[in-house]
């Protein structure tokens, strides 16, 4: 296997030709004649396939993309997920292995996109920033904090264009939304409720069993990547690998980088400072092994606190996924909807409350009618007519320190950050001390030291170990 280090080495000494002369290659301050931002797709199937449409179009028309973003290479470790975006852009050049594309390819490639599974998002964009390339990665930025910490980090030394795939960031509703707070239409916020219908995949359920044969198509070895060694087994794929510690998030890291984004845009937070949980239990005649330390609970409950900035009081947020739902506000009418089927979130402050759907869609102020009776404060905020892709691909072509985007690393890393310190509560709740779970109450987090102060157990799950050949 070639090591990540030993290929960015190789890459930085070859001098390997290339029909089409990127932007960068022409110098600071020079464009290209096509002014044409060449992106490489790491990650071509499921949502991969959609986030290269969204940069660069879809041959029916029917997704519009930029007329300045072409596709040229497209990466996956499997055959079978590939073959839309194959379709899609069939002059694109297909790899396997994300290394040996950077390594041979780099000088064509201004961009890449990584819309891989969780557990190899890290490592990916780093070698692409390395090697000073934009990056796009799908949410959760990271799978661990400590991933989080490095790409924010990473970002500002190699200065290039960066975006996490939260679309709902790029919204009117939540710059509406943010107008409204700063126009003091709901007073100070104290509490923010947040809620999902995820999973929608298996959580919670035993590991699975049995020997398989790992399909020609795939190369097994390379989708795990960086992840604990385990024997191919068809429930993790294409989609099931999100209930599964070792490659996924769960519910929580899926969705809360699209539910969580508005309070994060809107309030003055960054870091947690408190995080307490409790999750579902399945029975199976043993209490003590009641929970499964490889798959995401079925369902939990999580609680931040974090510090209020600027005067402002201290913010209590509370997470709920699988199905929860908080209580509905006294300000809504019995048959008015609360958020949507992905979820919602609902803002509580000192002289009101505002809620909305999934991805900061549909706000409103409660009760309803206040949406008919109030005067709202004019726009303030800039919007984002081109959409969350196109928005990065012309922030790309723009250059770095001439444009931003919305969910830019040094905003998307803090934000995936506080995520991941919910599945960090979630995972030390579960922790066995004596043989039993010690089902935590509260933790005590230092963000600057990413260290828990009073459980040091907890602190093995902000930072992984890689197998043998990778490094971030």
């Amino acid at each position: 296997m070639i090591s990540r280090r030993k290929f960015i080495t190789q890459a930085a000494t070859a001098a390997t030709a290339f029909t089409i002369v990127p932007r960068f290659v022409l110098g600071k301050g020079h464009i290209a004649p096509s002014d044409t931002l060449y992106i490489a797709g790491i990650g071509a199937g499921g949502k991969g396939t959609s986030d290269l449409t969204g940069f660069a179009g879809s041959p029916d028309g029917k997704t519009v993309g930029s007329p300045h973003a072409k596709v040229v290479f497209l990466c996956d470790v499997d055959d079978r997920q590939a073959v839309a975006s194959k379709r899609n852009f069939p002059q694109a050049k297909y790899y396997k292995d994300f290394r040996k594309m950077l390594d041979k390819e780099h000088k064509g490639i201004d961009a890449c996109s990584v819309s891989t599974p969780d557990h190899t998002h890290a490592v990916i964009a780093m070698a692409a920033m390395q090697l000073g390339k934009h990056v796009y990665v799908q949410k959760p930025l990271t799978h661990d904090i400590y991933e989080a910490r490095m790409l924010t980090e990473a970002a500002r030394k190699y200065k290039v264009i960066t975006q996490m795939g939260n679309q709902g960031g790029s919204g009117d509703d939540v710059r509406s939304m943010k107008e409204w707070y700063d126009a003091g239409l709901i007073g100070d916020v104290t509490n923010v409720i947040c809620w999902t219908n995820r999973p929608v995949w298996p959580q919670g359920v035993p590991t699975p069993q049995g020997k398989f044969d790992v399909p020609k198509e795939l190369d097994w070895d390379l989708w795990l990547g960086p992840a604990k060694q385990i024997d191919y087994n068809p429930a993790y794929l294409p989609f099931n690998w999100r209930g599964w510690w070792n490659f996924g998030t769960g519910a929580l890291g899926d969705m809360a980088c699209h539910i969580m984004d508005p309070v994060f845009r809107i309030l003055p937070i960054d870091y947690p400072t408190e995080v307490e949980c409790s999750t579902s239990t399945i029975w199976n005649g043993v209490f003590s092994e009641a929970k499964n330390d490889d798959s995401c609970p079925v369902s939990s409950i999580v609680h931040f606190k974090y510090p209020g900035k600027n005067g402002k009081p201290d913010i209590t947020l509370s997470w709920m996924d699988g199905g929860l739902l908080p209580q509905r506000p006294a300000e809504l009418l019995p048959d008015e909807a609360m958020g949507n089927w992905d979820g919602g979130v609902i803002f509580e402050g000192t002289k009101g409350k505002i809620m909305a759907d999934c991805y900061g869609e549909n706000p409103r102020l409660l009760p309803t009618h206040l949406m008919k009776e109030t005067t709202f404060p004019k726009q303030t905020l800039q919007r984002v007519p081109e959409g969350h892709y196109v928005q990065w691909v012309n922030a790309c072509l723009k250059g770095y320190g001439n444009a931003e985007t919305s969910s830019h690393f040094d905003y998307a890393g803090p934000f995936t950050e506080s995520v991941l310190m919910g599945n960090l509560a979630i995972r030390s709740y579960m922790v066995r001390q004596d043989g039993k779970y010690t089902g935590r109450k509260k933790l005590l987090w230092d963000a600057k030291n990413m260290k828990i102060t009073n459980f040091a157990e907890a602190n093995t799950f902000v930072k992984r170990e890689y197998r043998n050949g990778w490094s971030l």
